[in-house]
């Protein structure tokens, strides 16, 4: 019996039960945790440069507002966190996460409240910023990641390494290109968040899927929802394939039943303490929606943004007719990679799904914020190997969408770094996969793509040095805004049409499923 488990590992046969065995067998791990240990160095060394709000009252910024958070939880009954009073002034960074943000805020502050006190006292601890108090709360998103994103990463990689064909000496390139994304190392342990958080529960959620544990991936993705309601950007994605699976099983009906028991099991234990009335739920889901903050924030690189140069849709609408015209837009663009994984649930066609849904909703979704690029991004990851230009177009034009904004929050340096890192990596010897479907290898193509990128050098430069003009002060983020929207138009006009080919290619190859 011995044997023969042996034999399985050894023909590729693997089992949970196993697959650390199987890696350190195929010269996974080591290159794993050796990446892993630098991801987690680089992160450090980020977090010791500034963070949103940084000695800016009287509302400070993001770091201020998570901080916020801890000092509310813990000091308040849980159905008095998303209730205005006179303890909790919900204008003053009022919580506006799900539930399970809440939760998490609860164990973080718990953690700061043991260590250091003062940094989560209630009303005296507003604007926080001791330098004892700021490293724990770095600690928190460290821990938060290396908890929650690495294992997930790693479950990944797991799945892609047994069913993926001809990629698995690429495999520790590919760890790389997730574990030092620049985007969400600066976000996250820059500006100060936890997208790694909701991001690690869905890239769960993803291997789970792409290993037929749909009832984990349905548990994992409903936590991912319940941490940040932009999770929301990948759930036609996984709604289409789930549902096309289940329609291609013996009983249809039982399937989808058991899916739908999870998601709402899993829903009512995040929400419990809010269940007992109507009122209470709806103070939970009237901070969830803040239309309040208008259809985007600043100079981000959407369809409504970029368009408003020449419609002011903020004039000509309501805040009821734009938020119709959005959930219009946003779901019309969902319909067409939706209707694909329906007929033919794939998992290469999952993951484009995963791209253009989210991109869907950040192209027309009310009220997108710049670092929203991360939910496309994620999707454009885990597909480097497969599609190594998209991923590497797509990462320098998100960071320089997000360009101002790591600027306002004096994060010029690890920016520059970090996008030094990622070139290097990304071109490193040996490393970078060869993709065999180039479509990008005509005279014009190029000429176009070293004149692109030199226009964002460009770009960069005359926002360090040059002043924008008085009458015109928004002049150069608008640019970089245009600049920014255009090419993400060209991924997610590519991105769906590889998603149809893939669906052509299924009706005409075997049935077997793979990658």
């Amino acid at each position: 019996m011995k044997m023969s488990r042996v034999t399985k590992v050894v023909k590729g046969e693997v089992n949970n039960h196993n697959a650390w065995w199987w890696l350190s067998h195929k010269g996974i791990t080591g290159p794993f945790i050796c990446v892993s240990l630098f991801a987690i160095l680089v992160r450090l060394a980020v977090s010791l440069h500034p963070y949103s709000g940084a000695g800016d009252p009287p509302k400070f910024g993001d770091f201020e507002a998570q901080r916020h958070w801890m000092e509310i939880t813990t000091n308040l009954p849980a159905k008095e966190w998303y209730r205005n009073s006179t303890a909790n002034d919900l204008s003053y960074w009022g919580l506006d996460y799900p539930p399970l943000t809440a939760y998490q805020s609860y164990v973080h502050g718990l953690v700061l409240r043991f260590f250091h006190p003062e940094s989560v006292s209630l009303y005296t601890s507003r604007g926080h910023e001791s330098y004892f108090g700021k490293l724990l709360m770095r600690w928190t998103v460290l821990t938060s990641d290396v908890l929650t994103f690495f294992p997930a990463v790693l479950w990944f990689i797991i799945v892609y390494a047994d069913h993926s064909r001809g990629h698995k000496s690429n495999l520790a390139w590919q760890v790389a290109m997730i574990l030092l994304n620049p985007c969400l190392i600066l976000i996250d342990h820059g500006h100060f968040q936890y997208n790694c958080i909701s991001l690690g529960l869905t890239v769960g959620a993803i291997a789970a899927v792409l290993c037929d544990k749909d009832l984990v991936a349905s548990f994992l993705f409903s936590l991912a929802l319940n941490h940040k309601q932009m999770s929301a950007y990948y759930a036609p994605a996984f709604f289409a394939h789930l549902l096309g699976k289940c329609l291609k099983r013996k009983n249809p009906l039982l399937e989808v039943s058991k899916l739908g028991m999870i998601v709402i099991s899993t829903f009512a234990l995040v929400w419990w303490p809010y269940l007992d009335s109507k009122v209470t739920v709806l103070e939970v889901l009237s901070r969830l929606a803040p239309f309040e903050r208008g259809i985007y924030e600043d100079y981000v690189a959407n369809f409504w943004c970029t368009t408003s140069v020449l419609l002011k849709w903020k004039r000509l609408f309501t805040t009821h007719s734009l938020k119709l015209l959005c959930l219009t837009l946003t779901i019309s663009s969902c319909l067409p990679s939706m209707f694909l994984q329906i007929r033919a649930p794939t998992n290469r066609s999952f993951l484009y799904g995963l791209l253009n849904c989210a991109f869907a909703f950040y192209l027309f979704s009310f009220q997108v914020h710049e670092k929203s690029i991360l939910l496309p991004l994620l999707p454009a990851s885990i597909l480097a190997i497969e599609e190594p230009f998209l991923f590497q177009w797509l990462t320098q034009f998100a960071l320089l969408s997000m360009f101002p904004l790591l600027l306002r929050d004096n994060l010029l340096l690890p920016y520059i770094s970090l996008y030094g890192i990622f070139i290097f990596v990304y071109y490193a010897p040996n490393g970078k996969p060869n993709s065999p479907k180039n479509h990008y290898s005509s005279r014009l193509t190029s000429f176009l793509i070293p004149f692109i990128l030199f226009i964002s050098l460009v770009l960069h430069v005359i926002y360090l040095t040059v002043n924008s003009p008085k009458k015109y002060p928004f002049l150069f983020e608008a640019i970089i805004m245009l600049l920014c929207f255009s090419q993400f138009v060209l991924i997610v006009v590519y991105s769906n049409r590889k998603q149809w080919i893939l669906l052509k290619q299924s009706s005409v190859g075997s049935k077997k499923k793979q990658f």
